[in-house]
Order: C-alpha cells, then sequence, then structure tokens
C-alpha cells in the first residue's frame, strides 16, 4: 500500500530529537506555556518572515482569534473561495461574521481576483492558500485596497512557501495556520499558530487564546481556551529544523510526477502560478470519471484521495445563506474532478512510478482518455 500521506516516515526522521525534548519536559513539568512554546512562536515567525507567532489549540482558533482580534463586526461579510476545507468558514462564523464565497481561477483554483465582488457589507477579504501555493496577494491586495476593506490569509496548508520571496502573513493583517499532523509542517495531534506583524493584534490574540488574560488571575476580556500544547512544541520545533529540506524533496517529487505524467491522455496536471515557490502539500491532478478512477486506485493500494469533494457554499451547513448549484461553476467542476496523488518528503521514485502506472490503467479501463 502506498500511502497519501506517511506520517511515520516523518517521524522516524525526528524521533530520537522529539523523545529528548519530551523527557526534557517531563522533567520540568512545564506541560503548558513551557520554553518550547514561547522558542518555537520566535523560530517560526523567523522561518515565515513574520514579526509575531502566537502557537494557537488548531488551525480554526486560529483564524477565528484573528478575525476577532481586529475587530470583525457582527454580522459582516468575509469574501472566500468556495474551493477549500469548511474551517475556513467556521472560524468566520464562530468570530460573529458571514461568509460570502467566490470562485477560483480555472488553470491554479486560487482565489480569483476578477470574481471577488466587495459589496457594502463585507468587511475583509480571506484568501486560502491552497495546496501548498499562495494565492495571487498582490491582485487581491489591489481588489481590497481600493474597496476600503482588509486581508486575512488562511495558511494552512503552505508554511514555507512564498509569493515573490514573501511568505504567507505578511502580505495581510494576520494569517492562521495549522498544524494538523497531514500538514507540511506537522504535529502529533492539534495545534495551529497566528502570524502577523502588528504587535498589538499580537498581543490581542495572545490574551484571548489565554482566557482574556494579560497577567494571571487579570481577564481585560472575554476570551478562549487556546493554547499550543507544549509537547506539540518540541514536536514542531524538531520538524521545523528540517522543513525546508522536506519542502525541497516534496517539490522534486511533485516534479517526477510532472514528468511521469507529462504523456499520460485523460490527467490535467497542477500548475504553479508565476511568482510562487510552491511546497506542493497536496498533488492534486484533474480527471474525468473521478470516483471510479479514485476506486480503482484504492484497490490497487494507491492511497489517493479527494479534497475537497463538496464546495464549501454546497455544505449543508451553510444552507441557509441561499447558494446554489451553478453559483460557482470553476470550484464545483473541480470539486467533481480532483484526485489528490501520494505525495510525502519521503516518497520513493518507484512509489511514484507505480501511482502513475495505476493512474494511466484506470484512465484507460474507465474511458477517461
Amino acid at each position: 500500500m502506498i500511502p497519501l500521506v506517511d506520517l511515520l516516515a516523518g517521524h522516524a526522521e525526528v524521533a530520537a530529537e522529539v523523545e529528548a525534548g519530551f523527557a526534557r519536559v517531563l522533567d520540568t513539568g512545564a506541560f503548558v506555556k513551557g520554553p518550547d512554546v514561547g522558542a518555537f512562536e520566535r523560530e517560526f515567525a523567523e522561518f515565515s518572515g513574520s514579526a509575531y507567532c502566537v502557537g494557537v489549540a488548531n488551525g480554526t482558533d486560529a483564524l477565528e482569534l484573528a478575525l476577532r482580534a481586529d475587530g470583525l463586526p457582527a454580522g459582516a461579510g468575509v469574501v472566500m473561495p468556495a474551493n477549500t476545507f469548511v474551517a475556513s468558514a467556521e472560524a468566520v462564523v464562530r468570530a460573529g461574521g458571514v461568509p460570502v464565497f467566490a470562485d477560483a481561477d480555472d488553470e491554479f483554483l486560487l482565489l480569483d481576483p476578477a470574481a471577488v465582488t466587495v459589496s457594502e457589507n463585507v468587511w475583509a477579504l480571506l484568501p486560502v492558500h491552497l495546496n501548498g501555493q499562495l494565492a495571487p496577494m498582490e491582485d487581491l491586495l489591489d481588489v481590497a485596497s481600493a474597496a476600503g476593506v482588509r486581508v486575512f490569509e488562511d495558511a494552512a496548508q503552505c508554511q514555507g512557501a512564498t509569493r515573490h520571496g514573501r511568505g504567507a502573513g505578511t502580505w495581510g493583517r494576520a494569517a492562521g495556520t495549522s498544524f494538523y499532523p497531514g500538514k507540511n509542517l506537522g504535529a502529533y495531534g492539534d495545534g495551529g499558530a497566528v502570524l502577523t506583524s502588528d504587535a498589538e493584534l499580537d498581543r490581542i490574540v495572545r490574551e484571548l487564546g489565554d482566557h482574556g488574560s494579560s497577567r494571571k488571575y487579570v481577564h481585560d476580556r472575554l476570551g478562549f481556551n487556546s493554547r499550543l500544547d507544549t509537547l506539540q512544541a518540541v514536536v514542531l520545533r524538531a520538524k521545523l529544523r528540517r522543513l525546508a529540506d522536506w519542502n525541497a524533496r516534496r517539490r522534486a517529487a511533485a516534479a517526477r510526477y510532472d514528468a511521469l505524467l507529462a504523456d499520460v491522455d485523460g490527467v490535467r496536471l497542477p500548475r504553479t502560478m508565476p511568482g510562487n515557490e510552491h511546497v506542493w502539500h497536496l498533488y492534486a491532478v484533474r480527471v474525468a470519471c473521478r470516483d471510479e478512477v479514485l476506486a480503482e486506485l484504492n484497490a490497487a493500494g494507491v492511497g489517493a484521495g479527494v479534497h475537497y469533494p463538496v464546495p464549501v457554499h454546497l455544505q449543508p451547513a451553510f444552507r441557509e445563506l441561499g447558494y446554489v448549484p451553478g453559483d460557482f461553476p470553476v470550484a464545483e467542476r473541480a470539486a467533481a474532478e480532483i484526485l489528490t496523488l501520494p505525495l510525502f518528503p519521503q516518497i520513493t521514485e518507484e512509489q511514484q512510478a507505480q501511482v502513475a502506472d495505476t493512474l494511466a490503467k484506470a484512465l484507460r479501463n474507465q474511458g477517461a482518455v
């Protein structure tokens, strides 16, 4: 079986360092807000090119806390792509706002600036850096500036990616990222962070995530319990030291897939937007008869998957927003075609060749060529 993501292979490369770090924490008893948390925050901020980083419990909390900290008004609209994970929209609702969906461009499947409509009720844009590359931030910033609204970033899938040399969290007011185990920088459980270069926003996010407290037993605002666990910070520090190398290995693997699949009929390969350094969190091709092809791959031992089969605007949880099929044709078409192939830093050339051969055979069997 070739897994979609091999978490054990990544763990093997950091196991000794993580074990030593866990022992250090167990010896000190600093399980919450221990020194490894602060150290990771500084290291990840530097790695990302951001002034500040606040570790929180998960990526959804990171987005919510960033929006709350900057004063999202109740009922205000936040524009985001329809082709994203549901957490992007959940965070807006939890912060008191209303998701306003927009379509992606057909080539890169990133939020399309030409598809963004900024109505009077819209307060911010929330582009999603999908699959490992940044959205066209300079164009989206122009849209936001013309409309007088703010920009935040969903950076859950792009740790280490850049656009024109600038990383996530350096374009808008703040970025929320996730350290879910399958991410490029994944913890051994849930975790997340807010990146920002605004000192006041950093301060408020820290207070909100720690019960609204600036010092013990003084609660300046109504807050939450959303803190990055010290043991997870140990894992993330060990992995962060290897992230640039792991991302380079992902890029090499993506290039191998490009070559292996270049002459395979019926498959549309992913592309990197000019100006982006992609970190290939996901290698997502597009095919017809996707579900049938996926079933053949899985039956043959290839752990391919789908991200995401139902666009957020068509999810039952958001039915009350009034969107219907056909509202965002690019996102809806992509949702029916996307097929995510196995990709992780330790994947071998032999494994990738097997994936490519199995995909080509499945496409022929389904008449999708």
